[in-house]
């Protein structure tokens, strides 16, 4: 699975150009395909993935509204591994989202970095409901 990174420049705020199109795109037909090859199609399912969608969309949702409340923030983002090695334990995800949100979540410092990661992974769940499962 390709890499992904946020930043084309982080120091002058630059965002990846393709991030939300075709490296959205190409994620989500890579975990749409583990979810093909998964033994009884149990992996990613759409609803697994939307709960890290919900958790990702609820912690940026405090960081721009509460931004003194970042400290605390970040603790809870990087639960998302946690929780997704957890699902992946379960076979309830792949190895390859599994390394999304891992990736993700080392790439974020500043609640900046959050708002992006949310905005990747928004774009990757409009594509992933076209490429992944129909239920």
């Amino acid at each position: 699975m390709a890499e992904i990174n946020f930043w084309k420049d982080r120091a002058a705020g630059t965002i990846d150009p393709t991030l939300f199109s075709k490296k959205a795109e190409d994620m989500a037909k890579a975990i749409a395909d583990a979810h093909r090859n998964s033994k009884g199609q149990k992996e990613n399912k759409r609803t697994q993935i939307r709960k890290f969608y919900d958790e990702v969309l609820r912690l940026d949702n405090i960081a721009q509204t509460k931004p003194d409340q970042w400290e605390s923030i970040l603790p809870q983002l990087h639960m998302l591994t946690a929780k997704a090695a957890y699902a992946k334990g379960r076979e309830l995800i792949s190895d390859g989202f599994l390394d999304f949100i891992k990736k993700s979540v080392e790439q974020i410092e500043a609640k900046q970095d959050l708002r992006v990661f949310a905005s990747f992974f928004e774009a990757f769940m409009g594509f992933y409901r076209m490429h992944g499962p129909r239920s």
